[in-house]
């Protein structure tokens, strides 16, 4: 069994902010898998299961994400390996998207409470948002909606990420780092 977690927060006044993108990719993910709702209280989000793969989004806002998972990973017994990380990254450039098993955090409030829940051995899809001029502007720049010139790729970059999730379903991780990875959105438009 395969755990797919996107990153946000729960709330029409976060749908559209970067912090969201995690949610955005497990929204798409589950209408093309045809997932359904398995959702309980303790489980602390929104769960779709599929017979092999599940999808989480969990509602307890992004510096408490481990708790959600957590709740998951130990009901369906499954090893951190196995669960894979969707989430925003202020250190790539618009458009970017990596793939990389384990590491630091990197300063990113959700990461941190799922390492704190269930290590760091975990997947990880890092999709670039870009950052703002000055590192106090952080909390802000990531709970702002995209500009509206990202906002015409959004959609095309949630599709290139769920069907990386898709193909990782199935496929080695080093496959996957090397079809779908992308520098920036110049990457995607090609």
């Amino acid at each position: 069994m395969i755990l797919f977690v996107g990153l946000g927060n729960p709330g029409s006044q976060y749908e559209n902010t970067r912090h969201n993108i995690g949610f955005k990719a497990i929204d798409a993910l589950v209408d093309i898998f045809g997932a359904i709702d398995v959702s309980k209280a303790s489980f602390y989000g929104a769960l779709y299961k599929t017979s092999s793969v599940l999808f989480l989004k969990p509602a307890t806002f992004m510096n408490l994400s481990g708790k959600s998972v957590q709740a998951v990973k130990n009901f369906y017994k499954i090893e951190a390996e196995d669960i894979v990380v969707i989430h925003d990254d202020i250190d790539l450039p618009f458009g970017a998207v990596r793939f990389k098993k384990g590491g630091g955090h990197g300063g990113h409030n959700g990461l941190k409470s799922i390492d704190s829940y269930i290590g760091e051995s975990y997947i990880r899809i890092r999709i670039g948002v870009g950052k703002p001029l000055y590192k106090s502007q952080v909390a802000d720049y990531v709970l702002c909606d995209f500009h509206p010139d990202e906002k015409m790729y959004v959609d095309a970059l949630v599709a290139h990420i769920a069907k990386a999730c898709k193909a990782l379903v199935f496929e080695d991780l080093n496959q996957i780092k090397s079809k779908y990875s992308l520098k920036s959105i110049e990457s995607l438009k090609v």
